[in-house]
């Protein structure tokens, strides 16, 4: 079993990486996610911002076949910052990410986002393995929707079976 960068549990895991390994399915799979977009979150879009590092790539990509400008976010002392871009208020941005469980990075995202003074209009990611619990008060687009069985590491049932788990990062 997996233990996910949200410190879950889960029987089930995806890692996007190896997609990312071949760029031409890769980039077909996020124009794909972008068409999904553009019906989602219909308006004008300015830029795509996804956290790092996971999302760097997708949102990339994604930016790509938007045709919008992209940018990213990266860890400072533990926490999302911009360190290179800057937010532009009144933008309106796509926030994409490669996998969401909890969405704790997305969401991190999304503030940043409103803290800058743009608005958050969408987020879109490859990977739903939120079981539908992911909810961040803009539609939230995916390619995949898995419903794994994930626990806190005090219940989960596979470590108290004796069973090792393994992090395979995002």
């Amino acid at each position: 079993h997996f233990e996910l960068r949200s410190k879950l549990h889960s029987d089930r895991f995806f890692q996007c990486a190896l997609l990312q390994r071949q760029p031409r399915v890769f980039a077909r799979l996020c124009a794909a996610l972008a068409a999904k977009v553009e019906d989602a979150a219909p308006g004008r879009l300015d830029c795509v911002i996804a956290p790092a590092l996971g999302g760097i790539v997708a949102g990339h990509e994604l930016a790509r076949a938007l045709d919008l400008r992209s940018v990213f976010a990266e860890k400072v002392d533990g926490r999302l910052a911009m360190r290179r871009f800057a937010i532009e208020p009144g933008a309106r941005y796509l926030v994409a990410e490669d996998v969401v469980t909890r969405g704790g990075r997305v969401q991190e995202t999304i503030d940043l986002v409103r803290q800058g003074g743009g608005e958050a209009v969408a987020v879109a990611v490859l990977v739903d393995r939120s079981a539908g619990q992911a909810n961040f008060g803009v539609p939230l687009v995916s390619l995949l929707e898995m419903a794994p069985q994930v626990w806190e590491p005090s219940a989960c049932p596979l470590c108290q079976a004796g069973r090792p788990f393994v992090h395979p990062g995002s």
